[in-house]
């Protein structure tokens, strides 16, 4: 299947058959009904061909979405139906042409998944479901970084029911929640799926399409954040009212003619409306659909407005960009307003005198561009498609608004063609399909306007304009022309990171696109991808189904020989063949193969490890490779999650659909018993010996570290209410418990952090020293002799010290700085008496031009004493969730493969590259 990695598990067949893939097999002409609707031929079509398709109720179980006629071809897409209820991913596209009275049909494709049993009356409740998604999208945003402590709690919405198509498939809730990233201040917009029988949440990722990737926590998360304003609100006295959908009302004024000048001095006309309440021109272009819908063009004036208030909803009072004159002067042209404008005009020409198609949806919507949000009145340097509209940040002192550029504008807005079309999953490889075709449409957009040669050494480049000093090159986000990126150089991440790798690997496909059009010319390269994207592409798609649907339109098109094999070459010169993903290795070895999909944590310890495969099972194993892994969780039905051992027991979560209980069972056999159940899950789980430690509650603030015994399960707070002080990340040995600790100073006007032990038995409370002024904590790891934790001193930076002490708190040093040459940016560690390791994560800077591997999550390991420093692991791709069985050996999770799979390595590999 298409997405790779966690989701990949979501999707698997698991005996769902899917209905064969465009090509050969299945483009035959049949000649079906000529009169009626396109749909009813269609749809007649598939259900007399039951026996092929597998289609039990054509009638119920398929949705007419699309119906696009050209001429005589007309291309009818489906969105499959399980008893009513939708299923993610399940499109089938059904193409005809018709022939005097009758139609022939030419093609089929999709997926239609077969064996779908479950049944669709869900035992969670809307409100259970909203809090799960709530709670599981903030902590895979927040991670292993302390919120700030002013973060505002994200909301969910439920959408309704939504069946994956999982063996027999899986009924969910599907919730988008949003908000304010509790760490980055960023806007957010997750679509998560939780499990309708017990509240697990299976499935997130983001619904924000984002030129480039989310930033990593940088200034936005400085002290000086606190009390940050609630957003500003606008008087609604503007032109007309806003209807639900962001479109306006004219109240009949016609357009006329305007100008402005773009960011570069470029003098451009703008088709304006005058509006008479205003007494000012507005950038609203009611000419282009005039003669079509009569929906406009539109820029909105979104300067005094934050990021995350207009994500996913339209914000009242907002009003359009005006002047007292046609003519738009500077404040216009640095707030981004005549780019947007400019630009939102040319790609809506580039597809309608290209493509034929009326608007984004082929039905003349109307396009809204909103310019000049912040973060939260700090610099927002990017820009999304949140589904409804395009959202430009203001920029910084080096980049001007995203609207600057022409390609970043036709790349947000390509993705409103493509909401409208295949609607490709944002996530794994079908989201970095998604991203490949945003950008070739964007380029491509981009050199058409200004003439640039496809010879040109920057003619493949994304986002060059927008540096105020940079050279293109230096400035770009990524170049479609880099001559090296193919399918070896794919980066395997999580879910948690860039959607799967949305960015990070959208330039193999994109790269692939771009030779196309240079090889083949490019008004047939346009034709062949957006036919492909149009009329063939379906939600769960990836590169090897992007290569078959684009040979496919070409062949439709008629392309010659040449151009056909000009095709071929140029995927696979980027290594896009069947089979690609088999050729990815590693230089670890293999203990478990699919891992949890919703991105459980492992534990280890004592010798063994402790993980949670696909079907959401708990499972233990020796870590020397001896013996046979252990189903240690019941086979009850609950999903069975987030294990810890110390090599004597193992402690997990079970969902329920009323509450999340902490279990545990010894691994040598004997009852599970249940430790502590809650209507929230507990997150930070460790086990040592009697001891059980966590964090309940929920974030942004609410949580707190607990413990209890396996011998006595009454749970206790490790920090006394009233104290003033929170802590966080909790990690047990010898019956101590260490854990980071934030606390505000009134007088010094600023939030101070540090680490404390806490002795279980005596409780005697050690703080330990501290070194300069921390801004920041991270996660702890403690053993006989030391506490370590993460500390940043420069949030600006990102840079982070991992630090020791003595467990009383003396001799503290840091074995990896936190400032200068060498420091790292950590978000995890793991500890033994031996060494302790840490884990790099994937930082946006991987998707910039030249960098990438080095730039995605990676291990190292510090001797105890600091003098030491290796890598872990030498694979490519995303390295995450680290765990120590004893002395140097690791076991993590590895994603270099595309999938998920727990592997280790008893040494570390030393030096790489």
């Amino acid at each position: 299947m298409a997405l790779i990695g966690a989701v990949a598990v979501v999707v698997s067949a698991g005996g769902v058959a899917a209905v064969p893939r465009p090509g050969p097999a299945d483009s035959g002409r049949r000649t079906v009904q000529g009169s009626g609707s396109a749909v009813d031929a269609a749809r007649g079509y598939v259900a007399a061909g039951a026996a092929r398709y597998h289609v039990g109720d054509a009638s119920r179980d398929l949705r007419p979405l699309t119906a696009l006629v050209r001429g005589k071809a007309e291309t009818v897409r489906f969105q499959q139906r399980h008893r009513g209820v939708d299923v993610l991913g399940g499109q089938y596209v059904v193409r005809m042409e018709r022939r005097g009275g009758e139609r022939d049909v030419t093609g089929t494709s999709g997926k239609y998944f077969t064996g779908l049993t479950t049944g669709t009356t869900p035992a969670v409740d809307e409100a259970l479901a909203v809090e799960r998604a709530v709670d599981a999208a903030t902590d895979r945003l927040a991670g292993a970084r302390v919120p700030r402590d002013d973060a505002r709690p994200l909301t969910g919405t439920a959408r309704g029911l939504v069946v994956l198509p999982r063996g027999t498939g899986v009924l969910t809730r599907h919730v988008t929640v949003r908000g304010l990233h509790p760490v980055t201040a960023e806007p957010v917009l997750q679509e998560v799926y939780v499990d309708a029988e017990n509240g697990y949440p299976l499935l997130q990722y983001s619904g924000l399409k984002t030129f480039r990737a989310p930033a990593d926590d940088a200034a936005a998360n400085e002290e000086t954040s606190r009390g940050l304003r609630a957003a500003p609100g606008v008087s609604a006295n503007g032109s007309g009212t806003v209807n639900t959908n962001g479109t306006v009302n004219t109240n009949g004024s016609g357009s006329t003619n305007g100008s402005g000048s773009t960011y570069d001095g470029r003098a451009v006309d703008l088709s304006v409306t005058y509006d008479e309440p205003r007494k000012e021109y507005l950038l609203r272009d009611g000419d282009r659909m005039a003669g079509t819908s009569k929906n406009a063009l539109t820029t909105w004036d979104a300067r005094e407005r934050y990021a995350s208030d207009v994500t996913g909803k339209w914000p009242s009072g907002l009003k359009e960009f005006g002047s007292p004159t046609p003519a738009f002067g500077p404040e216009a042209t640095e707030a981004g307003a005549v780019n947007a404008q400019w630009a939102a005009g040319k790609v809506y020409d580039y597809y309608r005198q290209q493509h034929g198609r009326d608007s984004l949806d082929g039905r003349g919507m109307a396009v809204d561009s909103l310019v000049g949000v912040t973060q939260y009145g700090r610099p927002y340097v990017n820009a999304f498609w949140d589904g409804a509209k395009a959202v430009y940040g203001a920029g910084d002192a080096e980049h001007r608004t995203l609207s600057a550029g022409l390609d970043v504008v036709g790349h947000e807005l390509t993705h409103g063609v493509i909401d409208h079309s295949a609607r490709l999953v944002y996530a794994g490889q079908s989201g970095a399909l998604s991203e490949a075709i945003a950008d070739y449409f964007g380029n491509a957009v981009e050199t058409d306007v200004s003439g640039t040669s496809m010879d040109s050494p920057d003619a493949g480049l994304l986002g060059e304009s927008l540096c105020r000093t940079k050279a293109p090159r230096d400035c770009a986000t990524r170049d479609l022309n880099d001559g090296r990126t193919t399918s070896k150089s794919f980066l395997g991440v999580s879910l948690a990171t860039d959607s799967g790798g949305v960015h990070l690997n959208s330039t193999i496909f994109s790269g692939a696109l771009w030779d196309l059009r240079q090889d083949v010319g490019r008004v047939l390269a346009d034709r062949i991808v957006h036919k492909a994207l149009t009329e063939y592409l379906t939600p769960l798609d990836g590169f090897t189904e992007g290569r078959a649907a684009v040979l496919a339109a070409a062949r439709d098109l008629g392309v010659t020989a040449a151009q056909r094999r000009a095709a071929e070459r140029a995927f696979s010169a980027h290594g896009i063949v069947p089979g690609w993903e088999q050729a990815l290795g590693v230089d670890s070895d293999v203990v478990l193969d699919r891992i949890d999909p919703a991105g459980t944590r492992i534990g280890a310890g004592g010798g063994w490890w402790a993980a949670s495969t696909a079907d959401s099972a708990v499972w233990a194993g020796r870590a020397d490779g001896t013996g046979t892994p252990q189903r240690i969780s019941p086979d009850d039905g609950r999903p069975h999650v987030d294990p810890v051992t110390d090599g004597k027991t193992v402690v997990w979560l079970a969902y329920n659909r009323r509450s999340v209980d902490i279990l545990a069972r010894p691994i040598a056999g004997g009852p599970v018993e249940t430790l502590w159940r809650g209507r929230r899950a507990a997150v930070e789980l460790r086990v040592d010996g009697d001891l059980v430690v966590f964090e309940a509650g929920s974030l942004p603030g609410g949580r707190t570290p607990q413990y209890l015994r396996l011998s006595d399960t009454t749970a206790h707070r490790v920090i006394e209410e009233d104290s003033g002080v929170q802590g966080f990340f909790p990690s047990v040995s010898d019956g101590r418990i260490a854990y980071t600790t934030r606390w505000y100073d009134s007088d010094a006007g600023r939030n101070f952090f540090g680490a404390e032990v806490f002795d279980v038995e005596t409780g005697r409370r050690t703080v330990t020293g501290q070194l300069g002024a921390p801004r920041d904590a991270g996660r702890t790891a403690i053993n006989g002799s030391y506490v370590y934790w993460l500390v940043h001193e420069d949030r600006g930076s990102g840079l982070t010290a991992l630090r020791r002490a003595d467990l009383d708190g003396t001799h503290v040093v840091d074995l990896s700085p936190g400032t200068g040459t060498g420091a790292l940016l950590i978000d995890d560690l793991t500890a033994t008496d031996d060494a302790v390791t840490v884990t790099t994560p994937t930082t946006a800077t991987a998707t910039a031009v030249g960098r990438g591997n080095e730039a995605t999550g990676k291990l190292w390991q510090f001797s105890a004493d600091g003098k030491r420093k290796d890598r872990v692991s030498c694979d490519r791709g995303e390295q995450m969730r680290a765990a120590a069985p004893g002395g140097r050996q690791v076991v993590w999770i590895d994603s270099t493969t595309g999938t998920s799979r727990l592997v280790t390595r008893v040494r570390p590999a030393g030096r790489c590259g």
